[in-house]
């Protein structure tokens, strides 16, 4: 499987613990609230903090969207050393969701009753439980929306990516497959997970605007399954050639080798999980059944060794995490980012209203630097209107390489709609 032109290589260190959490997780039972102080010092001797803050996190540390979803906190922690060296002290909440809903609004209601917390950072696949209560408490939201469209409504709600697709439909996962020769592509989702139905779904759409036959489509797999026997079959008997899995990495491996052992040869696979530290949570056979994978992000890979990534990695050491990162430990620190945007135009005694107001007149957030050189989005933009990027690495030997030509790669914005997939 062969796309562009391979980028420079680096060593893959497999220390990270979790999958990649785009994906919508099956509701558990049970829960609880989890409180941790995260508060980082300085790691380059600035300044020392002026102002604290106490934020809530509402986090599925637990349940069945914790393995993509937990080392988010790691993500948190290493984001304080950064708000240190920008002159705040953020002390976070953590409220454990366990992946069930009715525990997620009790959580909510918890940071706000009884914490009084000034801000909720996000990152949840049941979110879309809590966020009525937080919307009527006019409480500031800050994360990354992997889970319901309340995202693209609620008005104290800032997605740390800008707006997300929704039924929209852009070329770029159509120009991936199509420069790596795919004619006949399957495109798989959870049933339980809007967002990865969506992307699944847009993929597909992006593929036929590509000129690209879609054999298979499937968007009602069972959270996390790994009895994939019968789409497996299904995909070859459609003829398949291309892959792409809005599934975890669990899933997503397990059907790569499956796909293998029945003699199918994919011209290429583009996953949208599985990337860094995720590939660990996938057990000691992934990285072999990854080899030749392609895996997309939508902040720059730490492979890239830009001044962004160089400090994202240096903040997560400060923090003790060590290793590739994961999706998850990326979306805490660009969200405790984005908070330190707002405060400092919050006042020197920032309030939940004055925050609203401060993340309310954000139009340019560039991710810490992570979404490339002059790459921002406007968070209070609630649908697309330009054309989705992504930063595209192939996993080769024990390495992520990034993949010259799809650093990131742009597509635009169609007026074609979703035909969705049931």
């Amino acid at each position: 499987m062969g796309l562009f032109r391979p980028g420079k290589r680096k060593r893959l260190g497999l220390l990270a613990t979790s999958v990649v959490a785009t994906l919508v997780g099956a509701v558990a039972c049970g829960g609880s609230s989890a409180p941790q102080g995260g508060a980082g010092a300085s790691a380059s001797g600035g300044s020392a903090p002026k102002t604290t803050v106490t934020v809530g996190v509402l986090a599925d540390v637990t349940g069945a969207a914790a393995s993509g979803n937990k080392s988010s906190l790691d993500g948190f922690k290493a984001g304080t050393f950064y708000a240190s060296r920008e002159g705040y002290t953020i002390k976070y909440i953590v409220a454990d969701t366990a992946t069930n809903p009715a525990t997620v609004l009790s959580m909510a209601q918890k940071l706000v009753t009884q914490d009084h917390v000034t801000a909720v950072l996000a990152h949840s696949a049941l979110f879309f439980a809590a966020a009525p209560y937080l919307t009527q408490h006019n409480v500031p939201v800050i994360g990354f929306a992997e889970d319901g469209r309340e995202w693209f409504t609620s008005p104290n709600m800032f997605s740390i990516t800008g707006p997300s697709l929704d039924d929209e439909v852009t070329t770029t996962i159509g120009q991936i497959f199509k420069k790596v020769g795919v004619t006949n592509l399957a495109a798989l989702a959870y049933s339980v997970a809007p967002g990865s139905q969506a992307a699944a779904n847009e993929a597909a759409a992006s593929g036929r605007l590509a000129g690209i036959k879609v054999g298979y489509q499937n968007v009602q797999l069972p959270f996390g399954t790994t009895d994939v026997g019968p789409p497996v079959l299904a995909m070859k008997n459609a003829g398949i050639d291309g892959f792409f899995g809005a599934v975890d990495a669990n899933t997503s491996f397990v059907m790569l080798k499956s796909l293998k052992d029945q003699g199918v040869t994919l011209k290429g696979a583009l996953l949208a999980t599985g990337y860094g530290g995720d590939l660990a949570q996938a057990g000691p056979g992934a990285s072999q059944i990854a080899q030749g994978a392609y895996f997309s992000l939508g902040f720059e890979p730490v492979e890239m060794q830009t001044a962004a990534t160089k400090q994202f990695e240096s903040d997560l050491k400060s923090a003790g995490v060590t290793g590739e990162p994961t999706f998850a430990q990326y979306d805490g620190y660009v969200t405790m980012g984005l908070l330190v945007r707002a405060l400092k135009a919050a006042g020197s005694s920032p309030t939940s209203a004055s925050l609203l107001t401060a993340l309310r007149g954000i139009h340019d957030w560039d991710g810490l630097g992570l979404f490339g050189p002059g790459k921002t989005y406007d968070i209070n933009q609630k649908k697309i209107t330009t054309g989705e990027c992504l930063f595209v690495t192939k996993y080769e030997g024990s390495a992520f390489k990034p993949v010259q030509g799809a650093l990131p790669i742009c597509g635009t914005l169609t007026d074609q709609k979703i035909q969705r997939a049931s």
